[in-house]
């Protein structure tokens, strides 16, 4: 069995994040008992879960995000990807300080009148869910994936704090990520963005070996399992994490006056320099690169402008 090590959250995280602490299981098993069960026995002698049980590791999360995100349910179709909300949620709070540069005192804008594009939300429609309950904004959600938006549909169905305040809209080709999405009255201040990162299904699959040769759970001769799950469509994609950010880049220059900051999540940091170039063809105004860090996984925020700041 795999454990996190004192199974906390590292003080890395953002300080608005609510996860900075170690895990209340208390107090989540009585939002969502479900968790119950798969609880153990810590080295330390308090509660974990075997992070590399993709049960687990979903019964979590959905505690994490109803205990603390106002939720009255949230739920999954099978096998598509569960999100680890203490990284999510830096993402977002980082994303609100991208927004808050250039305001009077630093100050936040918050409420309905700030509007997120989420580029590819998933099954699990984190970003709206997150930004919603942590500053009232106002979304509208994409994917590629009927089943995902489906799913989405429901949750914004479901919770009165969505509902209203999340459109969601299917982008039909394969190819375009905010061509066919936007509309010609769409004004948004944020873009957010969590690409495929791999470039093919064998890369994703050992990806996951990798980890859970990590996570000190390998078998052998067993296919590792996927302990945050996902889609082909949520995983890899042809050019992986590189390919797809760099599509975003080059529509980005269509579109800069109808988005104020694009941002993306980056996994890889060798991803870095030839995002960088691609940047650098399109003459944003600004560029900035914000590490984040949640345990052992290390990523970055990669935004750019082209408005005067």
């Amino acid at each position: 069995m795999a454990t996190a090590p004192n199974h906390s959250t590292p003080p890395a995280l953002h300080p608005r994040n609510q996860h900075r602490g170690r895990y209340d299981f208390a107090a989540l098993c009585a939002r969502a008992s479900e968790l119950v069960r798969f609880l153990r026995p810590s080295p330390h002698g308090d509660a974990t879960i075997d992070y590399a049980d993709p049960a687990a590791v979903l019964a979590l999360n959905r505690a994490l995000l109803l205990a603390y995100y106002g939720l009255a349910d949230w739920f999954l179709p099978p096998g598509y990807l569960c999100p680890p909300i203490p990284g999510r949620a830096d993402y977002i709070h980082h994303a609100a300080d991208l927004l808050a540069s250039g305001n009077k005192a630093g100050a936040i804008p918050r409420g309905p009148s700030v509007s997120v594009l989420d580029l590819g939300t998933g099954a699990n429609l984190v970003y709206p869910i997150l930004g919603r309950a942590e500053y009232g904004w106002r979304f509208v959600a994409t994917d590629i994936d009927p089943v995902a938006l489906s799913n989405a549909e429901r949750l914004v169905a479901t919770n009165p704090s969505l509902t209203g305040f999340v459109e969601l809209r299917r982008q039909s080709s394969p190819t375009s990520i905010l061509r066919g999405i936007l509309r010609p009255g769409d004004r948004f201040d944020l873009t957010l963005c969590n690409p495929p990162f791999h470039a093919s299904a064998a890369e994703a699959a050992a990806g996951s070996a990798r980890k859970t040769r990590n996570l000190g759970t390998a078998r052998a001769g067993q296919r590792p399992p996927l302990n945050f799950g996902g889609r082909p469509a949520e995983l890899w994609c042809p050019g992986g994490e590189v390919g797809f950010v760099s599509r975003l880049i080059a529509e980005s220059a269509d579109f800069r006056a109808q988005i104020r900051w694009f941002t993306t999540l980056v996994s890889s940091r060798d991803s870095l320099p030839p995002l960088r170039r691609a940047l650098a063809a399109v003459h944003p105004t600004e560029v900035r690169v914000i590490d984040m860090l949640q345990g052992q996984k290390r990523s970055r925020l990669l935004a750019w402008t082209y408005a005067q700041l």
